[in-house]
C-alpha cells in the first residue's frame, strides 16, 4: 500500500463542483473560487519570471537572441537561485524530494525493464529528484527468454522531476574523457510520468545498458555449442594439417608436410568459417545490446512530459492549482464549523475518504497560512479558526486583487 500523499489528485473544477453542490450559495462559492484562482495564478506568474531570469544563462534551446553574457560569479548566483526556486516550486506543487538513498537503491535494484542499468553519479555537480504520487501497479513481464511470463508488483511514481548539472570541463579532462555527448557544465531539467520507483536511474542522461548474467548466458551458451560444432566440422582437418606443419618447422617431426592447392583451400575454408562464426556472434551481441537500448529509449520517450522552461510552466501551474484547492477546501469546511488546524485537517481527510474513496495527507499548514495571508479567517483565543462569510471573503480577495495592480503601478512609477 502506497503512503498517503500531500497532493490532491482531483481537478480543481471537479472539486469546485462538488463543494459548490454542498454550499448554501453555490454560485457565490463558484465566484469566490474564480477570483481566488485568478489571484493565485497571478502571484505565481511573478515566481515564473524569477525562474526564467535565473535559468537564462543555462538555457541552450532558447530561440531568443542573446544581448548579454554572464560572468562566472553571475552564473554561480543564478545556479543557486535556480536550485532554490525549483525546490520551492516543487514543494508548493506537493512534490516530495527523492533522497540520495532512494536513488542509490534504484541503482542497486533490478530494473523492471529486465535490463541492467548503470550510471555514474560523480559526473554531476547537482542532482535533484522530486516525485509526486505513488501508485501500486502490476505488469506482466517475460522471463526465460520469452518462454514464460509472470506478474510483477511494483510501485510507480506518477510524476518525477529531474534537475541535473554536469561538472565542468576540467573534471572530464582529468578523467581523459573527451568524446562527450553533452556540454560540460550544462543543466538538464526534465519532467517524467509513470516511472517505476526501482527504475529512477534510467532518467539519468548518462545511464548505460549492461548485460545481466542471464543475458550473457543466453548468448554465451549457444555460442560455445556452435563454436564446438564449427571446430569439429569445419576446422578439424585444417587444424590437424597446421599442427603437423608447425611440428615440422619446430623440428619435432621428420616427415615433410606436403601442402597443395586442395589443402590450402581446405585451410582457407576452415578459417573463413571461423571468421564468419565470430562475426555472427559479435553481431548477435550488438543486436541484443541495441535491443536493450531501444527498450530504454522507448520507455523514456513515452514517459517524458516536458523539458527545460516547459517544466517550470508545468510545475508553476501545478503549484498554483494545489494552493487554490487547499484554500477552497479549508474555507469550505471552516464555514461549516470553527475548528483548530488539526480538526480541520481530520475533517477534510475524512471527507475525501468517505466521498471520494481517496486517502491523502492534506497539507493543512499551507492552507491555513494562505487563509491568514488573505485575511479570510479569524483566530479565537483557544486557537480555533473561524471563517468569514462567503460574501466577506469574496470582498476581501477582490480588494486584494485590485490592490495587486495598484501596488505594481506604484512600483513602476517610482522605478528609476
Amino acid at each position: 500500500m502506497s503512503p498517503a500523499e500531500r497532493w490532491i489528485p482531483f481537478r480543481r473544477t471537479d472539486l469546485v463542483d462538488l463543494l459548490a453542490a454542498e454550499s448554501p450559495d453555490p454560485e457565490g462559492f463558484r465566484a469566490f473560487a474564480r477570483i481566488v484562482a485568478a489571484m493565485v495564478h497571478h502571484e505565481h506568474q511573478e515566481h515564473l519570471e524569477r525562474i526564467a531570469d535565473a535559468f537564462a544563462p543555462f538555457d541552450r534551446d532558447t530561440d531568443h537572441r542573446v544581448v548579454r553574457t554572464w560572468t562566472a560569479e553571475e552564473e554561480a548566483e543564478c545556479q543557486r537561485t535556480l536550485v532554490a526556486e525549483v525546490e520551492e516550486m516543487a514543494v508548493a506543487a506537493n512534490y516530495e524530494r527523492v533522497t540520495a538513498a532512494r536513488i542509490d537503491h534504484a541503482l542497486e535494484s533490478e530494473s523492471l525493464l529486465r535490463v541492467r542499468l548503470e550510471a555514474d553519479l560523480d559526473d554531476f555537480e547537482e542532482i535533484v529528484f522530486f516525485r509526486r504520487g505513488l501508485t501500486d501497479r502490476t505488469e506482466e513481464v517475460r522471463t526465460w527468454f520469452g518462454l514464460r511470463s509472470k506478474e510483477v508488483d511494483f510501485t510507480s511514481c506518477d510524476r518525477v522531476l529531474v534537475y541535473l548539472k554536469y561538472k565542468d570541463a576540467a573534471y572530464f579532462e582529468e578523467q581523459g574523457r573527451t568524446d562527450l555527448g553533452f556540454a560540460p557544465g550544462s543543466t538538464i531539467i526534465k519532467l517524467f510520468q509513470d516511472v517505476p520507483r526501482a527504475d529512477l536511474e534510467m532518467l539519468l542522461p548518462n545511464t548505460e545498458v549492461r548485460m545481466r548474467p542471464m543475458d550473457k548466458l543466453a548468448i554465451g551458451v549457444p555460442a560455445l555449442i556452435s563454436g564446438i560444432v564449427v571446430l569439429v566440422t569445419k576446422l578439424a582437418s585444417s587444424l590437424g594439417l597446421l599442427a603437423l606443419l608447425v611440428l615440422f618447422w619446430l623440428g619435432l617431426r621428420d616427415d615433410e608436410v606436403d601442402i597443395g592447392q586442395t589443402q590450402l583451400a581446405a585451410i582457407a575454408i576452415g578459417f573463413g568459417s571461423l571468421v564468419g562464426y565470430a562475426w555472427r556472434q559479435w553481431t548477435k551481441f550488438k543486436n541484443r545490446r541495441i535491443q536493450f537500448m531501444k527498450m530504454l529509449s522507448e520507455s523514456l520517450y513515452f514517459r517524458n512530459l516536458d523539458n527545460d522552461m516547459g517544466v517550470f510552466h508545468h510545475l508553476l501551474d501545478a503549484a498554483a492549482e494545489e494552493e487554490i484547492k487547499e484554500v477552497l477546501l479549508a474555507l469550505r469546511f471552516l464555514r461549516q464549523e470553527s475548528a483548530t488546524p488539526a480538526e480541520l485537517d481530520a475533517r477534510i481527510e475524512a471527507w475525501f475518504r468517505d466521498h471520494l474513496a481517496c486517502t491523502l495527507d492534506f497539507d493543512v499548514d499551507d492552507a491555513v497560512e494562505k487563509l491568514r495571508e488573505l485575511d479570510l479567517v479569524e483566530e479565537e483565543p483557544d486557537g480555533r479558526l473561524v471563517a468569514r462569510s462567503l460574501l466577506e471573503a469574496r470582498r476581501r480577495v477582490d480588494a486584494r486583487w485590485d490592490g495587486l495592480f495598484t501596488a505594481e503601478e506604484a512600483t513602476t512609477a517610482h522605478r528609476p
